[in-house]
């Protein structure tokens, strides 16, 4: 009976498959082929995720905020951080992105919950306080975790402008945990906001450069990938279908 390490021998050999005019190849039926492309998930997640951290990094950093700001904080982040960025991350399956799919997804349910959080808080469910705040330690020290098993994720793909996102959300979310658990801690707060400062800027710069990418066919803004042809202006580092054994006309990856 032929197997697919069989037909891949066959096919590397140059030796046609045996197939009758019913469509069969052997042991196998004709193959149908649906393709179905979708732009790459990625650019709203990071776009997605490089708002909702900004507007709530800027409070932690101090920049703004008072005993009503968590009344304006959850829309924006129940929404933008949250679904926008959770449903990339199950569009991110389509692309076979594990790294996208863990990381979008992840940091989606966070923001909801977040924006869920702020909803009781803004409605005095819930109030600020020791309790509080160590919750939310507990809640970063697993975010650093899993965000930091993607930074090694998305560096062993190669990806620069995802690892440096990730790495400095990573660092972000470690600090944070640091400035909850041992609150009152102002100070350490504040660092971990410029962290997640930083965070959003080159998550909003990646999602730029992969947007631009798309609509002009061609690399406009460097994508720090280990593929140099990405980071050249003008560059075209990807076809728009890729054959892989098994799965024809399935591209992977972003």
């Amino acid at each position: 009976m032929s197997t697919i390490d069989e037909r891949r021998e066959r096919a590397s050999a140059g030796v046609a498959l045996n197939h009758d005019p019913d469509g069969w190849y052997g042991d196998f039926a004709r193959p149908r082929v649906y393709l179905q492309p979708i732009a790459a998930p990625s650019v709203l997640g990071l776009f997605g995720f490089a708002g909702a951290t900004f507007i709530v990094a800027a409070n932690m950093a101090g920049w703004y905020g008072n005993a009503a700001t968590p009344g304006y904080l959850w829309p924006f982040a129940l929404t933008f951080g949250g679904i926008a960025q959770f449903l990339a991350g199950m569009w991110a399956y389509k692309a076979r992105d594990a790294v996208a799919t863990a990381m979008h997804g992840m940091w989606g349910a966070f923001w909801m919950g977040y924006g869920l959080l702020q909803v009781l808080l803004s409605t005095h469910v819930l109030h600020t306080g020791g309790t509080l705040d160590h919750a939310l330690g507990f809640w970063f020290i697993a975010l650093a975790a899993m965000t930091f098993s993607g930074t090694l994720g998305a560096l062993l793909e190669g990806n620069g402008g995802v690892t440096a996102v990730l790495g400095t959300l990573a660092a972000g979310s470690a600090v944070a945990a640091i400035a909850f658990l041992t609150s009152p801690n102002v100070g350490t707060e504040h660092w971990a906001g410029w962290i997640f400062v930083i965070s959003a800027a080159l998550a909003w710069y990646t999602a730029t450069a992969m947007m631009l990418k798309s609509a002009a066919g061609r690399v406009v803004l460097p994508l720090f990938k280990k593929d140099m042809e990405a980071n050249k202006p003008g560059g075209m580092p990807s076809r728009a279908i890729q054959l892989e054994w098994g799965e024809p006309g399935v591209k992977q990856g972003q």
